[in-house]
């Protein structure tokens, strides 16, 4: 039961740096045009994720967690467009620094590794159900 305990508890911690990893990929997306409000002004800055490996002492078992989510400092590109508020005078708007096809690769990983993760999960719970049934026979 030790080493279902501890699949259950890398497979959850997993999970949870998945799910954190296509939240900031969604918010990336989701502010992929946002540009400033003045002229001038920085637009949306990329985030970024990282993860760490930390020792669950109680199960002896390596788990995953979020390291730190951080700004990507790639330069803006820039766009021609004079009748943006975000336009400079010579009518150049700084755009975010989020490449859609990157983002949309990382979500796609990321949404493999989460499945994943839940295997593992649905495996354990079904092992762990077989172990009781053959407990009460």
């Amino acid at each position: 039961m030790d080493a279902l305990t501890a699949a259950l508890k890398v497979a959850a911690s997993g999970l949870g740096a998945q799910s954190e990893r296509l939240r900031v990929v969604s918010e990336n997306l989701a502010n992929a045009q946002s540009t400033g409000t003045s002229p001038g002004a920085d637009p949306y800055r990329r985030k970024t994720i990282s993860f760490v490996s930390e020792l669950d002492r109680s199960s002896g078992t390596s788990l995953v967690s979020v390291g730190s989510i951080d700004r990507d400092r790639s330069d803006f590109p820039v766009e021609f467009q004079p009748g943006n508020e975000a336009a400079d005078a010579k009518g150049y708007v700084k755009m975010p620094n989020v490449n859609a096809l990157i983002e949309m690769a990382d979500m796609q990983e990321a949404n493999r590794s989460y499945t994943a993760n839940l295997q593992v999960v649905r495996q354990a719970r079904e092992l762990i159900s077989m172990t009781i049934d053959l407990m009460r026979s």
